[in-house]
This record gives structure tokens, sequence and C-alpha cells, in this order.
């Protein structure tokens, strides 16, 4: 086992990414395994830009396990935690002299919570990803991933990943598997622009049982749709055909959020700056006489934009025109992530011909600028510990 080690104390550090959805998860046959009506693909997003770190300690001397989130101490008492650190502790080692310790969890994400932009995906696989490095787990563990937040399967790799949905009643071969490294289509860059930080009214996980039990459109989409648009992801992304990328991309997004609104009752994730966010991309797309940019929406208003990189600087000039930074807020506050030139030379007479629309200040909070990056990994750096020699949060000490 690799991490450190401090007198009784064990710890690990790992960092997992957020993956973002191009053909969607939305609704499971199995509320228990987590098993999904649909198989699906997402894109890693790099962890330097958006990222959830967890560090996971074992001690003799713990009385109980403990974890807290983001600052906060949580209870451990929910069912796909105890779930994921029992099927971790099934497959550790024989030799593992951990599996009857107590464990504290310290976990801690770099954007917006439980505000569709797939937090407890990266939660989950950056908890799955330190337990089994501590407790010595060989093998494919995304399955143990799926158990704690379906999507988090996909992000235990790097690059574009399918999480199967498998046939088997047991949920055994309902895994995540690459399609792709991260260093395949090395131009494909994500532009996140985040509506609201706000936790949703209704939780992923509710809104695909409601949407499972009373939407005729779902069952549709699982059986007739999304078998094919997997074909045509999985071509597009080898072959790097981003038009048919993005417009699978497009149509899946819609696709989820016609099924929101086919649930009864109706559920909405998006709001009048996502639709707004839609009307842009589309009138960029015809400005160019072709798909340049894609946009999808999970379970919440927050716009995550796929383009090439040779895009960027042209479609953050038509974003910027449209949703102008906050009053007063600093450009490094509103515009984060990876450099890019913002200069772009675009009128204003071409912005009104080809947008028609209002500005609307204060409607985005802010962008990120990421690429497509690798999946979970360990952080061996002393220093990157969230806990300290006696298992407890540092920042507790601040």
């Amino acid at each position: 086992m690799s991490g450190k080690r401090t007198r009784n104390l064990e710890t690990i550090t790992c960092r997992a990414p957020v993956n973002i959805a191009v053909v969607k998860y939305w609704g499971k046959r199995d509320e228990k395994l987590i098993l999904p009506i649909n198989s699906s693909i997402s894109a890693t997003l790099h962890v330097d830009q958006m990222c959830t770190t967890t560090t996971v300690a074992a001690s003799r001397d713990f009385c109980k396990d403990r974890i807290w989130l983001n600052g906060r101490e949580e209870s451990m008492d929910n069912p796909r935690l105890q779930t994921v650190l029992r099927k971790v502790k099934e497959r550790a080692s024989n030799k593992s002299e951990l599996k009857d310790c107590h464990i504290h969890v310290c976990s801690e994400n770099n954007f917006p919570t439980a505000a569709g932009l797939a937090s407890s995906a990266a939660g989950y696989a950056c908890l799955v990803s330190a337990l089994t490095k501590l407790f010595n787990v060989q093998g494919n563990v995304t399955d143990i991933a799926r158990l704690g937040s379906g999507s988090a399967c996909r992000s235990l790799d790097g690059g574009f990943v399918e999480w199967t949905m498998g046939e088997k009643d047991s949920g055994e071969d309902s895994t995540g598997k690459q399609i792709v490294t991260e260093d395949h289509w090395p131009e494909m860059r994500i532009i996140i622009l985040v509506v609201s930080g706000k936790k949703k009214a209704i939780g992923s996980s509710k809104g695909m049982l409601r949407s499972t039990q009373t939407s005729p459109f779902l069952k549709h989409r699982a059986d007739k749709v999304v078998p094919d648009n997997m074909k045509k992801m999985q071509a597009a992304i080898k072959s790097k055909d981003f038009p048919a990328f993005a417009e699978v991309t497009m149509k899946e997004s819609n696709q989820l959020h016609s099924v929101c609104q086919d649930t009864y009752p109706p559920i909405s994730y998006m709001n009048d700056t996502s639709w707004s966010i839609v009307r842009l991309v589309h009138a960029y797309n015809e400005y160019k006489g072709q798909i340049k940019v894609a946009y999808t929406f999970d379970a919440g208003p927050n716009a995550v934009l796929y383009l090439l990189k040779e895009s960027v600087s042209e479609v953050l000039a038509f974003i910027n025109h449209v949703f102008p930074p906050p009053n007063n807020q600093e450009k490094h506050l509103y515009f984060k992530g990876l450099p890019s030139e913002s200069n772009h030379e675009v009128t204003k007479a071409t912005l009104n011909s080809v947008l028609s629309m209002e500005p609307q200040q204060n409607a985005v909070k802010y962008i990120i600028h990421t690429k497509v990056g690798p999946g979970a990994q360990e952080i061996t750096n002393e220093d990157a510990s969230l806990l300290d020699e006696n298992g407890l949060p540092k920042s507790m000490k601040s």
C-alpha cells in the first residue's frame, strides 16, 4: 500500500474529477444496486480545474467511523456510504491489517456541490479510489463506485468513458470502461457557465425515480433512442468528428430535460438563463454555418459547452456580450481555469445582429475553462492530506 503512515495512522489522499455526460444517464432499473436503464458516455474534466480531494485514514485508535464534507461533519449512516465501505472491505486483501479499523474521511470540492455539476460522481469516485488503495483492493472497482453514485463509475478513468448498463441482475457487468484516453482529442475544450451554485430543489436520485415511475418517454428513449446515440457518439469520439459529437450531445441534453418535463409532476432543472445559453449556442452555430459549439445540461441550470480550442476565443466574445461579468468583479474571479485569449475582435454590430439578445448582467456567476483530463489518482505530496496526525480535519485548526 502507498500513502502515509504516522504511528498508528494510515492515510491515503486522492483527487477525482467531475465527469459530464454526453449520452445521458437518467433512470434506474434497480434502485438498490444503482443499475441504469441505459448505457451512457461522459467526458472526464481535468482535475486541475474541477475536482474532489479526499483523505481517508484508518487507525485502531479511532473509536468510530467519521466523515467531514466541505468542512462539516456528516453522519456515516448514509446507506450508500455504508454499502461502499462494506464492499471495499469485502474485497480487501486478506493480509490487510486495517480491515477491522475504524476510518476517518475528509472530503472537499473546489466547485459547487449538488448544483448539477456531478459533485456526487466526483465525491464517490474519490472516496472509492482512496479506500481501495488504503485497503489494497485490486482489479476493476468501478462497480463499487457505482454503488455510491451511478455516474461515479465514469470518474475513475480519464478521457471519454462508457458506463455499460449491463444485463446481469447482480450488476457485476454494469461498469465503467474507458473509450479513449485524455490524450486522444487534445483540441477538445470545455467551458462551464455557472448560473447557480445553490442546491437543486429536487435531487437527481429523487428526480430519476419520479421519471422512471411516470414518464412514458423515458422507456422509449432508453429502448429506441439511446442505443443508436451510443454508437454515433463512440464513432464520433474515436474519429474526432466534432459536428457529429456536438449534435448528439445537444440532442441528448434536450431529451433528458424533455423526460423531466414528461415526468409527473414535471421537473424543471433549467432556468431562463439556461435557455438563453441554448439560444446563444444555436445562434452562433448558424452564424458560423456549421456546428462549432455544443451545450449540455445535467440536472441543474449550469451549462457545459463543448468546443475545440480554435473556437474558444470567439465563443467567449459572444458569451461576454450576452453575459457580461458582474459589476465590480475582478476578472480572475469571473473567469477561472485555463487561460484564454478573450480579445477576439467581433464588432458590436455583428454581435447584435447574430444574437438579437439583450445583455443579461449578473445572470452568469462565473466561467470555468477546462479540458478533458485524467481519472482519479493518488496524491503523494504529504502536504496534500486533509487530515492531521490525529486523524482530524486540518481545517478545524484554521
